[in-house]
């Protein structure tokens, strides 16, 4: 499993964003995340500046969302739903998003769920529950 540092992440981010603007071509990957970035106007100038992004882990503001594990998330979502782990995750974001009738709306309640379990599990100290998980999210494909 690859754990790169919150420097790595932020580098990551900041070059896929300055590529996608240069016109470079992107691998799979980048392309993806450069379409998560293009769903988060709001995040393009914290990603055009490296340096303040990454003096921005030093006077990270606990009431201000993080552009980069907002976007993180996207991509361990879009992950967990190309290869449907857990088992059962991709039909249930799909479900969701056919609900929501976006996408990126689902995704941001999948988020929810995801961070929900993996705060339950930090705090139980033990595995994460992903079939908790994926109930969670199929629990909001079904309600209004």
């Amino acid at each position: 499993m690859i754990q790169p540092s919150q420097t790595d992440v932020r580098r990551y981010f900041c070059g896929v964003y300055a590529k996608a603007r240069s016109g470079a071509p992107l691998d799979a990957m980048e392309t993806l995340v450069s379409q998560w970035i293009d769903e988060h106007p709001e995040y393009h100038a914290t990603l055009s500046d490296l340096d303040a992004a990454l003096h921005g882990m030093a006077v990270a503001d606990p009431n201000q969302e993080n552009p980069f594990l907002h976007l993180s998330m996207h991509l361990s979502i879009s992950e967990q739903s190309s290869i449907d782990q857990p088992p059962g995750i991709r039909q249930a974001v799909e479900l969701l998003a056919a609900r929501r009738d976006d996408l990126h709306a689902a995704h941001h309640e999948v988020m929810e769920c995801l961070g929900r379990m993996l705060w339950e599990s930090q705090r139980a100290g033990r595995p994460p529950d992903g079939e908790a998980y994926i109930e969670q999210v199929r629990q909001r494909a079904t309600k209004d």
